[in-house]
């Protein structure tokens, strides 16, 4: 799993934060009988670092473990330039740095959120002199920012809380923040030396930018004469007659060509405009990184991955979210006819609102409602995943006991995998109550007031805060939402604490509590037949394992392209209107009034306490 460069340390108590090591990136694979010990790009670190391959051996666990390899100075800090002259110094002061925890005695650990797997490699890792567990800060990521500073170290490593492990994956979740400008580039080249120098003059240095190799710069200091001669030496078994470049770059002094393969760590002072590195001093080779892995900065890439504007005129193109590919078409199909708006337009929707929406769809699978044709024509429900799918799209194996059968849910925890799901024609989006990897257990209970039609919008205003009174009276603090179309959703955090029994049935008494104090408008009849059509159902079944309502700032597919908003209780008054929150208006609203939802998502309520209340009540 890799880090994505951030500019600037913060505090969020749904963060830990660990120091930025300066080593080599290693996997230590202890899971059968002869261990393996690999690079990033899979170089085996067995015999160039025996010293630490040699404690595996006091482990008693069967692991995956992911951490980095640390040479430390006469002043116990880490230096990268010593770890590259291991072979000239045995007695080198090492250290492997474990992080994390990808596979434990039989079982992957890579679905759990990250704090649990750090307990479980604290319990399970035999520390020796050379194999320690990585420790972590909570939530204070400045004071531990300023702290590495003062240490002199390379920077921190923020990590969300909860992020499962993805392999090979560069995401927001995992974040490096580092005080020096130092980067990975590709050499491509080598200029005469000039006067007395020996060797040669100067690196040319490139990158690649969505696959192209792109010149940026060269540099010609950080080396000594042995250095020099050492890099040379590798560089000379690389050469070929013609440039790299598509473009060829303007040197002062003649230009040896190498094949582009060896990765170098620079540190420099800035990136002009046209990507050119300012000041550039060369640190050391690189052996564990590969060439396809040195691209332009997150900063420099964000125009390329986030999402831009959809030209409905096109009707097919493809863009590059999250390093994945994702293919657009019809982009100029009609999904609201009444409102003119487009496929392109529901998409580049979504992308705006992503930061929001997308940790209320995190690891939950889909029920996905396809509306390929637009609202006004035929749609479908659709909840395995096919064959068809890009292999990048995350599913999980759920047993459905009504069809015998797994079903492939997919969820989504990205923006390309949103752009996917709404290219498909899902215009909504309703995930499970539950997430992954505890499906059991919901994060959230659901309170749906759904109206019937005979039922003015007003009359389920005055259902909702009747809700809130029972919530208050138990010292509960729900959210509610509109659904988007005609009803009102109030959640109730549950931190999953409660499997979905236990939730369905103390929804169950919070609306009976409901239904005692307004019996003239609303009912808890489930049977359509049997319902009176002047009546709201106070529907607590939506507390079932599977059971989905639409998410969070998620379009409907109704007139007016409303969106399921959350809402202040105070905004809950006669003459609101679903419509009111809509396509057009949602982003400028969230980004004044924040996410409102964002506590549902937090620490759940004391069930036995609030049942306790509501007994004194009576």
């Amino acid at each position: 799993m890799l880090a994505k460069s951030f500019e600037k340390p913060f505090n969020d108590e749904e963060w830990i934060f660990e120091i930025k090591w300066d080593g080599y990136r290693a996997v230590a694979d202890l899971s059968k009988d002869q261990p393996l010990f690999y690079s990033r790009n899979g170089t085996s670190f067995l015999s160039k670092f025996e010293k630490v391959a040699r404690d595996f051996k006091n482990q008693t666990h069967n692991m995956i473990l992911d951490g980095e390899i640390v040479a430390y100075d006469e002043n116990g800090r880490p230096n990268f330039q010593l770890l590259q002259q291991i072979g000239d110094n045995p007695n080198l002061a090492l250290v492997y740095q474990v992080f994390d925890l990808l596979w434990l005695n039989g079982h992957s650990t890579e679905e759990l959120p990250l704090t649990q797997r750090k307990e479980l490699l604290k319990e399970a890792l035999v520390e020796t002199d050379v194999i320690k567990y990585c420790d972590h800060i909570q939530e204070k990521g400045i004071d531990f920012f300023n702290q590495m500073k003062k240490m002199q170290l390379e920077g921190m490593i923020a990590k969300k809380a909860d992020s499962l492990y993805v392999e090979n994956h560069r995401t927001s979740d995992w974040l490096k923040i580092k005080f020096t400008n130092t980067e990975e580039v590709i050499i491509c080249g080598f200029t005469e030396p000039r006067g007395s120098r020996e060797g040669f003059g100067a690196l040319i240095l490139g990158k690649y930018i969505d696959g192209k190799l792109i010149y940026a710069g060269h540099t010609g200091t950080g080396f000594n004469r042995d250095l020099i001669h050492e890099v040379l030496e590798r560089l000379k078994k690389l050469i070929i007659k013609n440039s790299p470049f598509e473009n060829i770059p303007k040197t002062n002094m003649p230009v040896t060509w190498t094949k582009p393969e060896l990765v170098c760590e620079i540190k420099y002072s800035e990136i002009t405009k046209d990507g050119i590195f300012r000041h550039p001093v060369f640190v050391a080779i690189r052996e564990d990184k590969n060439p396809e892995d040195v691209n332009v900065k997150p900063k420099e890439m964000k125009a390329k991955t986030s999402s831009k504007k959809t030209e409905t005129s096109e009707k097919e193109k493809e863009i590059t979210l999250n390093k994945y590919k994702v293919k657009l078409t019809n982009q100029d199909k009609i999904y609201f006819p009444k409102d003119d708006i487009t496929k392109g337009d529901v998409i580049e929707y979504y992308q705006s609102v992503a930061e929001y929406i997308l940790p209320h769809l995190k690891n939950r699978p889909l029920s996905l409602n396809r509306f390929p044709n637009g609202i006004e024509e035929q749609s479908f429900y659709q909840k395995d995943a096919n064959d068809n799918i890009p292999d990048w799209i995350k599913t999980t194996q759920v047993y459905s006991e009504s069809n015998d059968k797994y079903i492939d849910y997919i969820y989504c925890n990205d923006k390309a995998t949103l752009a996917y799901l709404n290219n498909l024609g899902c215009i909504d989006l309703n995930p499970w109550n539950s997430s992954l990897p505890d499906l059991e257990h919901p994060d959230f209970l659901v309170l749906d007031l759904d109206p019937s039609k005979k039922n003015i919008f007003d009359d389920v205003i005055e259902n909702a805060l009747q809700v809130n009174e029972v919530l208050n009276s138990i010292k509960i603090k729900g959210y509610c939402k509109t659904s988007g179309s005609t009803g009102i959703h109030v959640y109730i955090p549950m931190g999953r604490k409660y499997d979905f029994d236990q939730v369905k049935d103390f929804a169950h008494i919070l609306m009976k509590q409901v239904h005692e104090k307004l019996p003239e408008i609303t009912t808890l009849e489930r049977s359509l037949q049997k319902r009176d059509d002047k009546k709201i159902y106070l529907d607590y079944l939506q507390n079932r394992t599977g059971q989905t309502l639409a998410s969070a700032y998620s379009l409907r597919p109704k007139e007016g392209a409303s969106v399921s908003m959350p809402l202040e209780w105070d905004e809950l008054k006669k003459g609101l209107k679903p419509t009111d929150f809509n396509i057009h208006n949602t982003l400028e609203r969230i980004k004044e009034k924040g996410d409102l939802f964002k506590p549902v998502l937090g620490k759940g309520i004391d069930m036995m306490k609030a049942l306790e209340l509501l007994g004194n009540l009576k």
